[in-house]
C-alpha cells in the first residue's frame, strides 16, 4: 500500500456502474499492460423480501466489464467492514462505488522510482489517473492511462471468453 499526504483528492467515477452491495464477485485478467475487471453491477431491481443468490457460473444479472490501459494494480484488501483503515476512507472514499484519485501519492511515487531511469519523462506520468474500485469483500486499485466500461448481463462466467478477447485485442497506438 502506499502512503497519502494532504494532496490526494477522491472523485466518484459517476460513469461506471456501482458494485452489487451484497456480492459483486470481481474477477481481473491481467497482463503487463492491459487489466481487464468484471463484477455484477448494482441490480435495478427492487426488493422483493426474498434474498437472490448469485455465483459466478449461473446468473443473469448485470455486469461491468473494464477495460484499462493499467501500468500498476492491486487487488485485494480492504473489505467493506474493514474500509475505514484504507488511508482514503476519511476522503469520501467508500465501498460499493468507483473513484479517480487527483493528485495520486501512489503516481507520484511511481514518478519517482522511475527517475532512475536513462530516458526518463516526468511529463508521461501527467497522463496517468489512480481509480479505485471498492466492493463488499476486497478492493481493486489501478495505475492507468485510460479506460473504457461496457456492461453485459448474465454471469461471470458467461462474460469471461470478452475479458479474453479484450485482453488480447490489438493495443492502441
Amino acid at each position: 500500500m502506499y502512503e497519502v499526504d494532504e494532496r490526494d483528492r477522491v472523485v466518484p467515477l459517476e460513469t461506471v456502474p456501482p458494485s452489487s452491495a451484497g456480492a459483486p464477485l470481481p474477477l481481473i485478467m491481467a497482463d503487463d499492460w492491459r487489466v481487464i475487471l468484471a463484477y455484477y453491477a448494482a441490480s435495478t431491481q427492487t426488493w422483493t423480501g426474498t434474498p437472490r443468490i448469485v455465483d459466478q457460473i449461473e446468473s443473469d444479472e448485470p455486469i461491468a466489464l473494464i477495460r484499462f490501459d493499467c501500468r500498476a494494480h492491486m487487488f485485494g484488501p480492504p473489505n467493506d467492514e474493514a474500509f475505514h483503515g484504507h488511508p482514503l476512507a476519511n476522503r469520501g472514499l467508500q465501498p460499493y462505488r468507483a473513484f479517480r484519485i487527483e493528485n495520486s501519492s501512489w503516481i507520484r511515487k511511481l514518478e519517482r522510482i522511475n527517475r532512475v531511469h536513462e530516458h526518463h519523462k516526468s511529463e508521461r506520468f501527467n497522463e496517468l489517473q489512480h481509480l479505485i474500485f471498492a466492493f463488499h469483500d476486497s478492493t481493486f486499485e489501478c495505475i492507468c492511462k485510460e479506460f473504457d466500461v461496457r456492461t453485459e448481463h448474465g454471469s461471470i462466467l458467461d462474460v469471461t471468453p470478452a475479458m479474453i478477447a479484450l485482453l488480447f485485442e490489438k493495443q492502441k497506438k
